[in-house]
């Protein structure tokens, strides 16, 4: 990796390179600090044509369109779209849910090869990175930065995060929807096992920050089949008291309420306009992450 040579157990290279064709966009304008891939509120320099405007005393005579001049005979500027750089902030749920895992690949060592990856492809358009680790409260931020160096600081702390203790996923989110200054790309890692109508809040209070959001739902496929067929003993991960059941009396109970918690969550996340997905263990990372780019690619594109 250009950025960061250390070998990282989360991250392969091989991945990296695929995925580097492709570009990371954000689905609203983004108030940068230079000159970047993604387009902004205001007007500037760039190959896009925005809309035509009444001229003004004092606009550059240069943007003058003749054209429309001869068709009409009055003086109309040219106006473009500005292109500036983007903020990506990922939060990254590090409670003990995360902790579950699937033939040996856990939720939080999911989230860890997503957000290496998102932030490789980051820094490497000239985008500024960060990263917030969530627990029940805030554990760790690093405020975004566009250095390439800052790509190792990222991974280091990625590489020794463990999932524990329980979550406060929704408060943290309320304070990020202040705290993070400028509009950014807010890509939330986690199992979001919590009420969607508490995640409604969230997301309609980032979409009021005019923040575009992402949440990449990771699920192990045993939490939507339940294909378990002896008593078995569930842990609660997160701390609460372990539950000995039989799955084929509770099985049928438990599908109608997965199903159904899905259901409400699906129709959240439409309504707040969240670029959802969900994401089960036993799917490639690089698969989830290269639906992820093109679909939001083919939107700008279409625009």
């Amino acid at each position: 990796m250009a950025f960061d040579r250390q070998q990282r157990s989360f991250i392969d290279p091989a991945v990296l390179a695929q995925l580097s064709v492709l570009p990371l966009r954000s689905r609203r304008p983004m108030l940068g600090s230079v000159s970047g891939r993604h387009s902004s509120p205001h007007r500037g320099a760039s190959v896009e044509f925005a809309e035509y405007r009444k001229y003004v005393p004092g606009d550059d005579l240069r943007r003058l369109d003749w054209r429309a001049y001869g068709r009409s005979d009055r003086f109309y500027i040219k106006e473009f779209e500005a292109d500036t750089n983007l903020r990506l902030v990922m939060v990254l749920d590090t409670s003990g849910s995360m902790a579950a895992a699937h033939q040996g690949i856990s939720k939080i060592d999911y989230a860890r090869s997503l957000a290496g990856a998102l932030s490789y492809l980051a820094i490497q358009q000239g985008d500024a990175v960060g990263l917030a680790c969530v627990q029940q409260g805030l554990i760790h931020q690093i405020p975004p930065r566009r250095n390439p160096a800052h790509l190792s600081i990222l991974f280091d702390h990625l590489e020794v995060v463990k999932a524990q203790g329980t979550t406060g996923l929704p408060q943290v989110l309320h304070e990020l929807a202040e705290t993070v200054r400028q509009r950014a790309l807010v890509v939330i890692l986690s199992d979001l096992f919590m009420q969607p109508a508490e995640l409604r809040k969230c997301f309609e209070h980032l979409r009021f920050r005019k923040h575009d959001v992402a949440a990449f739902h990771l699920l192990n496929p045993d939490e939507i089949q339940f294909s378990f067929q002896r008593p078995t003993r569930f842990l609660d991960m997160e701390g609460g008291p372990a539950i000995f059941a039989d799955p084929v009396e509770i099985a049928q109970r438990y599908l109608q309420a997965i199903q159904q918690y899905l259901e409400e969550l699906r129709q959240v996340v439409l309504e707040t306009a969240v670029d959802y997905r969900r994401v089960v263990l036993d799917q490639p990372y690089d698969q989830a992450l290269r639906s992820f780019l093109v679909d939001r690619a083919n939107l700008r594109r279409s625009r």
